[in-house]
């Protein structure tokens, strides 16, 4: 079973294996499980747009296209998430940890919106993991639902297009690119977690500064 478990995986992070297999509902699926499911956390949101708008300026996907149903995909996503967190309340956080759900993941997104407010909703669409729970956190927490479509809007418009466009600028400026799209996911995973590990290394001065 774990082999299996670990196959599925691997299939699941060969994005341009994977967009060429699914296309567009594929995407959809995708950019709506990461950001609307609570197991969605590991899914490849980020390296999956930028290869998107790479396919897309090599004319194998089409970008208004790809830009029309991710964008509204997003925004479902988290008013799902939105709509998870204000039934289920306090109790997630009194939940056991599991394969795909763990606590550690819920405290760093509620410590990142006890920190930036309303607009973790924005900044935590480019942070993986964090996008997944913060929009069940404002659910928890009360945001009303005005203030968070507001920023749900913005934040899945700018995330989607943002990176679609990006992958797509580099695909029309950079011949060949497609042949090398693996070192392209792996610059686009490794700058999404630079966020994290900036985070993470403040943690750590502030609790030597403590000591």
């Amino acid at each position: 079973m774990f082999d299996s478990l670990i196959a599925w995986l691997q299939q699941l992070y060969d994005v341009p294996s994977l967009i060429r297999w699914g296309g567009y509902a594929a995407l959809v699926a995708i950019v709506y499980a990461e950001t609307g499911l609570l197991v969605g956390f590991f899914l490849p949101g980020d390296s999956l747009l930028v290869t998107a708008g790479v396919f897309a300026a090599a004319g194998l996907l089409d970008i208004w296209m790809l830009n029309l149903l991710l964008v509204p995909a997003a925004i479902l996503g988290d008013a799902t998430g939105y709509y998870f967190g204000k039934k289920v309340g306090p109790s997630l956080y009194s939940r056991p940890d599991s394969r795909f759900f763990k606590q550690e993941h819920l405290k760093k997104a509620k410590a990142f919106y006890d920190k930036h407010g309303g607009k973790t909703i924005i900044l935590a669409r480019f942070l993986p993991v964090v996008r997944t729970f913060a929009p069940i956190v404002a659910g928890v927490s009360g945001m009303s639902y005005t203030a968070f479509a507001t920023y749900n809007i913005v934040g899945g418009f700018l995330w989607v297009t943002g990176l679609t466009l990006l992958g797509f600028f580099l695909g029309a400026q950079v011949p060949d690119i497609e042949k090398n799209i693996l070192w392209v996911i792996g610059i686009v995973v490794l700058v999404s977690f630079l966020p994290a590990l900036w985070e993470y290394w403040k943690h750590r001065q502030q609790k030597k500064g403590k000591k």
